[in-house]
């Protein structure tokens, strides 16, 4: 039984639009390299459907499927490119800590 989608509705408006870029980017670039889509099916090991949602923008479609098809591409860096360390390097031990006022009763 395939599991639910998640409807276009659902996801920020942001995040949809993302989505359809990347949707029309991995079909024009499959298009415009000469690979069939069987072929970019069984590079990324998914069915012809699923690829057909994702050149669609459908949100249903894992993110990894998105990137993966991209990197095969060769579009990835220009698409998504990497963060800057700064947001994702902190120290392994760091823990979130709850803001502290001068009185505990102003928290909430």
């Amino acid at each position: 039984m395939p599991k639910k989608l998640r409807p276009v509705s659902a996801v920020p408006p942001l995040i949809a639009q993302r989505l359809d870029i990347w949707g029309r980017c991995i079909r024009a670039q499959r298009v415009s390299q000469h690979i069939s889509a069987a072929d970019l099916c069984t590079r990324l090991g998914i069915s012809d459907a699923t690829l057909r949602r994702m050149e669609q923008g459908d949100p249903g479609t894992g993110a990894a499927t998105y990137l993966t098809a991209l990197w095969i591409l060769g579009v990835l860096d220009i698409a998504v490119p990497p963060l800057d360390p700064l947001y994702w390097s902190v120290d392994p031990k760091a823990r979130a800590r709850s803001p502290r006022s001068q009185n505990e009763d102003d928290y909430f």
